[in-house]
């Protein structure tokens, strides 16, 4: 996730800011930034282990017997939706608030746009895996029966 001066060649991201012609890690702890870091990285891990879950339920792979994958798979990818969104809020609104005040023409880049886009995905893979484990259960539930 970046901003980017429209006049000028400057542009920051969460891991470093870049003036013409060089780039510098963020030395200072900002709070924003480093909350921003760490929701992305847990969505990040979330999202993984839902990716590994579900596949493990696509292929019938018998561990776990017990444990429904895809209500799992379905879950985390609802956990990491949310931790995306929130790791979009608090960046969107303390850089709006910041630099919406004191600069007049910047902008967010390419990769904030991926983040909202990527919000949207994991929602929608969360449904889906959930779709699955509603069209999985309905059959094994009208044979009981």
């Amino acid at each position: 996730m970046q901003y980017r001066q429209s006049n000028n060649y400057m542009h920051q991201g969460l891991w470093r800011y870049c003036m013409p012609g060089k780039c510098f890690p963020h030395n200072d702890s900002i709070a924003h930034l480093d909350a921003t870091r760490a929701l992305m990285i847990l969505s990040l891990l979330a999202c993984f282990i839902g990716i590994i879950i579900g596949i493990m339920a696509f292929i019938h792979y018998s561990s776990f017997d017990r444990f429904d994958k895809t209500f799992a798979a379905g879950i985390l990818f609802f956990i990491s939706c949310l931790l995306v969104f929130l790791a979009m809020s608090v960046y969107t609104g303390v850089t709006m608030n910041y630099y919406g005040k004191r600069y007049g023409n910047w902008r967010f880049s390419w990769s904030y746009i991926i983040g909202w886009v990527s919000v949207v995905l994991t929602f929608f893979s969360g449904i889906f895996y959930l779709c699955a484990y509603r069209m999985h259960e309905c059959p094994r539930s009208s044979n009981s029966h």
